[in-house]
């Protein structure tokens, strides 16, 4: 990739990271939840570049620029130490409280994609003319047989970022459309599965099934417990419209509203991190075996702190 033509690329992004830092400060929640979420997106992609200008463009003015773009993100993300005990202490223990504590509504979301990816995926490898019609324009490059035009290196390197922006996405949505009483959260956790599982199997058909696993495991498996997440608290969101209890509707509403808004910020370090193993790890070509241990590690993390901070915090 050409200095020239990077920056071209990339420059829009950094200039609404930059554009959010100044309106955040050191409280990135005056930006609100979707705000909130863009931020960590933005962050995470900065972070990305910057591990690929210092590998590849060393001597380039970006690299300086994203450094202190990326200083700056760093800092609104964690605020500054005189503020770090509150929100250290709720990702220690409330943010988990807040996840396990809503078994049926994850079990749900996490069904509302699953289920969907497997039929697709089995759809895709007996009927891939069909199904293979659903896949987006910019993931076709997986789906795409091999010694045809198949997957360069360089075109999954950009395939992974694609994904993984994409996976932010949803989960914003999968949040944010709990206010249509959940039925746009299940569309999109529905929607979302189903081009997964074709996607899956489009490579797999078309021989680029490895390649899929290598640049797409090792951060996505995090990614998709975080988009389980953000619509299980879209979900709960959306019962409380339908089923507030005792309570007031607007009343219920509030109190679940607040609460996903926390699960939002609490899943915010987790994006960071499959960002930087995105950029760090997938772009540097570790392999099949080395992706799978990442992932595994990443995501087995993620749900042994569920279970123990979870169970602990409650």
């Amino acid at each position: 990739m050409k200095d020239a033509a990077f920056t071209t690329r990339r420059a829009p992004d950094w200039e609404e990271l930059d554009a959010l830092l100044r309106r955040a400060g050191t409280r990135p929640e005056r930006l609100g939840p979707e705000g909130v979420l863009r931020l960590g997106a933005l962050y995470r992609a900065a972070a990305a570049d910057l591990a690929f200008a210092r590998r590849a463009l060393p001597q380039d003015p970006a690299r300086r620029r994203l450094e202190e773009l990326v200083a700056r993100g760093r800092r609104a993300v964690y605020a500054d130490e005189r503020r770090r005990a509150r929100p250290l202490a709720f990702l220690a223990g409330g943010y988990w409280r807040a996840v396990a504590g809503r078994p049926a509504a994850l079990a749900l979301a996490t069904a509302l994609f699953v289920i969907p990816a497997a039929l697709a995926l089995v759809w895709a490898l007996s009927d891939p003319d069909a199904a293979l019609g659903l896949v987006p324009g910019d993931f076709r490059q997986a789906v795409e047989p091999v010694g045809d035009t198949g997957m360069s290196r360089a075109e999954t390197a950009v395939f992974s970022s694609q994904v993984l922006t994409n996976n932010i996405q949803v989960a914003l949505l999968a949040f944010a459309l709990g206010i249509t009483a959940g039925l746009g959260t299940a569309a999109i956790l529905a929607y979302n599965g189903l081009i997964v599982g074709v996607l899956a199997g489009g490579a797999i058909g078309a021989g680029n099934g490895v390649a899929f696993l290598e640049f797409i495991f090792a951060h996505g498996l995090l990614e998709l417990s975080l988009i389980w997440v953000a619509g299980a608290a879209g979900l709960r969101v959306g019962w409380a419209m339908i089923s507030p209890g005792p309570r007031p509707r607007g009343v219920a509403l509030v109190a679940e509203g607040r609460t996903a808004i926390a699960i939002a910020a609490g899943t915010i370090p987790w994006f960071v991190l499959a960002g930087l193993i995105e950029g760090f790890v997938t772009r540097s070509g570790f392999g099949l075996a080395g992706g799978l241990v990442v992932g595994l590690l990443a995501g087995g993390a993620y749900w042994g702190l569920v279970v123990v901070r979870g169970r602990a915090a409650a």
